[in-house]
């Protein structure tokens, strides 16, 4: 598993973000993590079925990952462990750097496909939290 500096040297390296799980509910972890990840400079696009086609905090939602129309760095997923694997085969297929699990989701099989693919891959951490240098 990366570790906090690893993790940290990654968000360097990136500016656009598709947020996978995305929330339009402000009390929602995934709504003010990309509040927070956009006022600390990165291009968030968020990614929710739901609300596709809508705006929210100032970017257009879109469905899936691969429907965004521009280069995504990293692909920061609010999902199920059990959902990440699809998401991961997204985040290969778009040409992202990254693949990044919150806080309490691990998926080795999402993982896998990712680093066969050359992804950096960050589990079970929030990128909020990193920036602020908090540990898990």
């Amino acid at each position: 598993m990366i570790d906090q500096q690893a993790a940290a040297d990654i968000l360097e390296t990136v500016s656009t973000i598709a947020l996978v799980g995305a929330s339009a509910k402000p009390e929602r972890p995934s709504h003010a993590v990309m509040a927070f990840m956009q006022d600390a400079g990165y291009r968030v696009i968020p990614v929710n079925p739901g609300l596709a086609g809508q705006q929210l905090l100032g970017e257009p939602v879109f469905a899936t990952v691969e429907d965004i129309d521009i280069p995504v760095d990293m692909v920061d997923v609010f999902r199920p462990a059990d959902a990440c694997p699809a998401i991961a085969e997204q985040a290969v297929a778009i040409g992202a750097s990254c693949l990044w699990l919150q806080e309490d989701i691990v998926s080795n099989e999402a993982a896998a496909i990712a680093a066969d693919a050359g992804l950096d891959v960050v589990m079970d951490l929030c990128p909020k939290k990193v920036i602020e240098g908090r540990p898990r």
